[in-house]
């Protein structure tokens, strides 16, 4: 976890705060809402959903593809979100 935790707080952290709830510094100058990550409607999403949008992104959610390179750094971001 704490690899995910590194990579999150590199390319998350700012917009999905620390606790994974939506409150980083950057979220109120977005179009779309943040959600937490400990909410149940995210919880209900499988990990392939979870991978999609963090990854591949969606709307004003940048693409972190490019950012993210390394299929572990990855993975390991997408587990780490889902532990909130």
């Amino acid at each position: 976890m704490p690899f995910g935790k590194t990579v999150y707080g590199t390319h998350c952290k700012s917009c999905h705060g620390t606790k994974g709830d939506g409150q980083g510094p950057k979220a109120s100058s977005l179009d779309t809402e943040m959600r937490s990550f400990s909410s149940a409607a995210f919880k209900a999403q499988s990990i392939g959903e979870v991978f999609y949008k963090t990854i591949i992104g969606r709307k004003d959610r940048p693409k972190e593809e490019k950012k993210i390179a390394d299929v572990e750094e990855k993975w390991a971001v997408v587990n780490y979100i889902r532990s909130f």
